[in-house]
């Protein structure tokens, strides 16, 4: 059930951080991580190459799991 679920909130939200990922359904990153690799391996997620660049001061590219991107193809 949660890889359907995975599937309904990134083909909804279409580009999404794993931390989001994580927080959204309370599962540890690494684990989202393997859920994340069933999908990708089918070809329905891509993780998205390259880091956003902004000039806010939040922070949030210190966590990796912020800056780790994933599409729903």
């Amino acid at each position: 059930m949660i890889l359907s679920d995975i599937r309904k909130y990134l083909s909804e939200n279409r580009i999404v951080s794993l931390k989001d990922l994580s927080v959204h359904f309370d599962i540890e990153p690494d684990a989202m991580q393997g859920m994340l690799q069933e999908w990708i391996r089918k070809g329905k997620v891509r993780k998205c190459s390259g880091e956003p660049h902004c000039s806010y001061a939040c922070a949030q590219c210190s966590d990796p799991a912020a800056m780790e991107l994933y599409e729903w193809t």
